[in-house]
């Protein structure tokens, strides 16, 4: 079965950086594109960024462009989701998904099948 497990999140002022990272296991299949996803307090889940074990294809939300970056480590089956310059507005739970299912990046959570517990950011002064 696949398992996704988040780590990496907790409280960081305005300004600065962390790295949350993604361990995946239980693929069956070595084709897969994994995403991350954030929830805010009173707010819908939304895409931040996605990526496709395929050919490495990397897909950023507008809000977060310049700022975040989507890169995985094989060997370790590590995805990672590097956050600089964070704003108080990234505060939310931060989830990783995946999904074997479909070959091309997808903000949309639906498209997703498997999803971890979910790692807290928290932005503040």
């Amino acid at each position: 079965q696949v398992q996704l497990v988040e780590s990496g999140g907790g409280l960081v002022q305005p300004g600065g950086s962390l790295r949350l990272s993604c361990a995946a296991s239980g693929f069956t299949s070595d084709y897969y594109v994994i995403g991350w996803f954030r929830q805010a307090p009173g707010k819908e889940r939304e895409g931040v960024s996605c990526l496709s074990s395929s050919d490495g294809s990397t897909y950023y939300v507008d809000s977060v462009k310049g700022r975040f970056t989507i890169s995985r480590d094989n060997a370790k089956n590590l995805v990672y989701l590097q956050m600089n310059s964070l704003k108080p507005e990234d505060t939310a739970v931060y989830y990783c998904a995946a999904s074997a299912r479909i070959w091309y990046l997808d903000s949309s959570a639906g498209s997703y099948d498997y999803w971890g517990q979910g790692t807290r950011v928290t932005v503040s002064s």
